[in-house]
């Protein structure tokens, strides 16, 4: 049985993002920019909603790990679209983790017109563009074609969540020394469970 493809208006519905968060979502996939989601626990929905992101654009996609294991071919392939790295970790969990080379592989593709879709775990942007540009050794001329960063988080036990949300969307702005120029755009505010727009 097919896996039904969870989009953006059902993350809306099920109260995962507002409306207008959806909609830059949208946007900045139409526009075939490049993006980050990040969580820190596993199962915080980084995956799906990479997925609704990508659905909403109609250029190609190919994912490392499913449609290849080399990233070169894999850039050239989908110029004009998506390079999907499934996870940015040390730990070669399944198809798709990469570190190290082949992620400034990945990231040097956004510069001959691939468009990058990653995803990690890390608390902040500060703390994933350390492990982007640090950890992996990708320039940060490189680094800053990322043009934004989604944070999810899970809400109850981690392995069975009773809810996420997207906590923070930031707009990258510039990365020097490994440091993202982060624009904060909508934070989930935890105590009022509203979507709010960053000041």
């Amino acid at each position: 049985m097919a896996e039904t493809q969870i989009r953006l208006a059902d993350q809306v519905a099920n109260g995962t993002m507002s409306q207008e968060i959806a909609d830059l979502l949208r946007e900045t996939a139409q526009a075939h920019k490049s993006f980050l989601v990040m969580a820190v626990p596993r199962l915080a929905g980084k995956t799906t909603t990479m997925r609704a992101m990508l659905a909403e654009q109609s250029k190609l996609a190919l994912a490392l790990g499913y449609d290849g294991d080399d990233v070169d071919p894999l850039v050239e392939r989908a110029k004009g679209g998506y390079l999907i790295v499934p996870e940015i970790s040390r730990g070669a969990w399944s198809a798709g983790y990469v570190w190290a080379e082949p992620v400034r592989r990945a990231f040097n593709g956004i510069t001959q017109g691939t468009a990058l879709a990653t995803a990690l775990h890390a608390p902040d942007p500060d703390e994933a563009f350390s492990i982007i540009c640090q950890g992996c050794g990708v320039p940060d001329a490189h680094a800053a074609g990322i043009s934004l960063v989604v944070y999810l988080r899970s809400l109850g036990e981690w392995e069975n969540p009773t809810r996420r949300v997207v906590s923070t969307v930031h707009e990258i702005q510039g990365v020097k020394n490994g440091k993202p120029d982060a624009k904060l755009l909508f934070r989930w505010n935890e105590a009022k469970d509203r979507f709010e727009r960053g000041s």
